[in-house]
């Protein structure tokens, strides 16, 4: 079986996601390509080493503009804080690699623009991690709604509220940052909502939006008696227009007590409904107007049939639940069987920069207290 290089750069909490996926995704899934975890890249030399014995990487490096133009390397993950989005996947792309970048694509517009057109005038594979979509219940929910079995779609509703922030002792950490994260919740977790909403009903045309920073100051990291100004958004709220029609919510916090992760979206049409929520990935709900009345009303339909639904068939009997990590070895299986057919998978950076768009248009619309329409290009 032929051999892919893998180049990861960071190696905390999506280089660990990451790394488990490349690992578990050859002995389930038998991809064409098998991933090498050649190099782990990070700004630490301590904890990079670390980090590459423990997550099962051949080498080390604090030198990631090195290790992109190594012929031994064909894949580059992008796994790093959104400063730097931009800079590593240019040059990646430059050097000829497939690349695979975290979300959101980038801290601007311009960035991602930058970024789009360096992949496509080299050539290369690339794609945006947003694992959401490989959700065997959200594929469910894609084929209902492609099907029509939703009808004329009406309504999105998608929330993701976390509650880590709550705490106003907790550190002023680079996700507080707008230099290098670029916003709060809203990159950070509506992003998600947006793609997903992208995904299952459509291009967002227009949106109007309010963001929200309930702690203007945190201790600072190491330092906790002194504090530093939050300059990134605690809580973000939009509607939004599709140009289907349909009408929509995101809603997105860190700030939610008691709501750990809970990635939930609801999808009306005239002929039925469906909902899904991350914390019960395994399920979705559904309703339906053309059933019996006397036997109306949502249920829910559990997502692990392998005669239904895809990727379950690489796993376990049906009920054995799958989880969060498994997102990302769907998500690598699809990327490494697109480098082996030199496609571009999705989500793309096309889509990634249309996500973008609707992330800088909230944050317009929030800024000037407006309806603010999303450019198409």
């Amino acid at each position: 079986m032929k051999e892919i290089g893998v180049a990861l750069i960071g190696y905390n909490f999506m280089g660990r996601a990451h790394s488990n996926a490349y690992r578990q995704v050859v002995p389930f899934f038998a991809p064409r390509l098998t991933p090498r975890l050649k190099v782990l890249c990070g700004r630490n030399a301590s904890a990079v080493r670390a980090a590459a014995a423990r997550l099962g990487f051949e080498e080390w490096s604090t030198d990631w503009r090195e290790v992109v133009s190594r012929e031994d390397i064909g894949l580059v993950d992008v796994s790093t804080p959104g400063d730097s989005h931009a800079e590593i996947a240019i040059a990646a792309a430059r050097a000829g690699k497939a690349v695979l970048c975290e979300k959101p694509l980038a801290n601007t517009v311009a960035e991602a623009k930058a970024m789009l057109k360096a992949v496509t005038r080299a050539g290369v594979v690339h794609m945006v991690c947003h694992n959401y979509r490989r959700v065997p219940a959200v594929m469910l929910a894609k084929r209902i709604i492609d099907e029509g079995r939703l009808g004329r779609i009406h309504h999105y509703r998608g929330t993701y509220l976390q509650d880590w922030l709550v705490d106003p002792d907790f550190p002023l950490t680079w996700r507080l940052q707008r230099k290098v994260a670029g916003s709060g919740a809203l990159g950070d977790l509506a992003s998600h909502s947006i793609d997903l909403a992208r995904f299952l009903v459509g291009e967002i045309s227009e949106v109007a939006a309010a963001l929200e920073t309930f702690l203007k100051e945190r201790p600072l990291e190491g330092r906790p008696r002194k504090r530093g100004k939050v300059t990134v958004d605690d809580a973000a709220a939009a509607v939004i227009r599709f140009e289907n029609g349909a009408l929509g919510t995101i809603e997105a916090t860190r700030m939610a007590a008691g709501r750990k992760n809970q990635n939930r979206f609801e999808i009306n049409g005239s002929l039925g409904s469906l909902a899904f929520d991350l914390e019960r990935l395994n399920e979705l709900e559904v309703f339906f107007r053309s059933d019996p009345g006397n036997v109306q009303g949502f249920r829910t339909v559990l997502a692990t049939e392998a005669a239904h639904h895809p990727y379950v068939k690489a796993w376990w009997p049906p009920g054995h639940a799958l989880g969060y990590e498994h997102t990302f070895v769907h998500t690598i299986h699809d990327l490494l069987e697109a480098i082996a057919d030199h496609e571009v998978p999705r989500p793309s950076f096309a889509d990634g920069l249309a996500n973008q768009r609707v992330l800088d248009a909230m944050e317009r619309a929030a800024r000037t207290k407006r309806w603010v329409r999303v450019p198409s290009r």
